[in-house]
C-alpha cells in the first residue's frame, strides 16, 4: 500500500518529535536505497551505517538523526519496497487476489528485497525490540491491502459483511498471513516459481476458504 495508515511511521521513528531543519525527502530516498544495495552486496554481518553514508554521500550524523541504528535503517528500507504494492480494483475478488500476488512475487524476485528481507527476519529471531518494529513498519502496514480487497469484495456482494469487528480483525489476519506466508515460503523458502498457473490455483483454493462452506 502506498499510503501508511495516520499516524504511521514511514521510516522516521526515531527521529519522531525532534526540531530543527525539515526532513529531505531525497535523503531519505538516498539512504534507504544505499542500505539495500549495501544489503546485497556485504550481508547483514558487514553492514555498517558507516558504509550506507558512504554509499549515499550524506554524514553518518544525518543516519543517526533519522534512525537509531542498523536494525532501524534496514527494517524501513524494506519497508518502504512493500510500500509500492498497490491493490488496484481489477472487478473481482479474485482477479484483485491474482493481481497483488504477482506483484508481491515479483518484488521477492528483486535482489536487494529478497536479500533484505530474508536479513531482517532472520536477525529478529534473536531480537525482540526488531520484530515489533518488522511488524509495526512492514506487517500492520501492509495488512492495508487486505482490508482494502475484502471492502470491494463485501461492496460487490462477493463476500458477507462482518458485524464483529474483532472477528474481522482475525480475519484480517488471518488471509494476511496465509497469502503472506505462502507466497514467501514458496518463493523465498523452496525457490520455486510463482508464476500465472501457480497463482491460479492458489487464489482457487484461498477463494474456496473465503467464501465458506457450501458456496458454489
Amino acid at each position: 500500500m502506498r499510503n501508511p495508515s495516520p499516524g504511521t511511521s514511514t521510516g522516521t521513528g526515531s527521529a519522531s518529535g525532534r526540531t530543527g531543519r525539515p526532513r529531505s525527502a531525497a535523503a531519505d530516498a538516498a539512504i534507504l536505497a544505499a542500505t539495500r544495495d549495501a544489503l546485497v552486496e556485504l550481508g547483514w554481518s558487514k553492514l555498517t551505517m558507516s558504509d550506507v553514508s558512504v554509499r549515499a554521500g550524506v554524514a553518518k550524523t544525518t543516519l543517526y538523526r533519522r534512525w537509531a541504528g542498523k536494525n532501524e535503517l534496514v527494517v524501513d528500507a524494506v519497508a518502504e519496497l512493500f510500500d509500492a504494492l498497490e491493490l488496484p480494483d481489477r472487478g473481482s475478488l479474485e482477479a484483485d487476489i491474482e493481481y497483488v500476488v504477482l506483484q508481491f512475487a515479483a518484488l521477492l524476485r528483486r535482489p536487494e528485497a529478497r536479500t533484505a528481507l530474508m536479513a531482517v527476519v532472520a536477525e529478529s529471531t534473536r531480537d525482540e525490540a526488531l520484530r515489533d518494529r518488522i511488524r509495526s513498519a512492514i506487517v500492520d502496514r501492509q495488512k492495508r491491502l487486505v482490508v482494502l480487497g475484502r471492502e470491494r469484495a463485501q461492496a460487490r456482494g462477493e463476500l458477507p459483511y462482518e458485524a464483529d469487528e474483532a472477528l474481522a480483525g482475525h480475519t484480517t489476519d488471518l488471509i494476511f498471513d496465509v497469502i503472506a506466508g505462502t507466497v514467501v515460503h514458496r518463493a523465498l523458502v523452496s525457490s520455486e516459481p510463482v508464476d500465472e498457473l501457480w497463482v491460479a490455483a492458489f487464489t482457487a483454493l484461498l477463494m474456496h476458504g473465503l467464501r465458506g462452506p457450501g458456496a458454489p
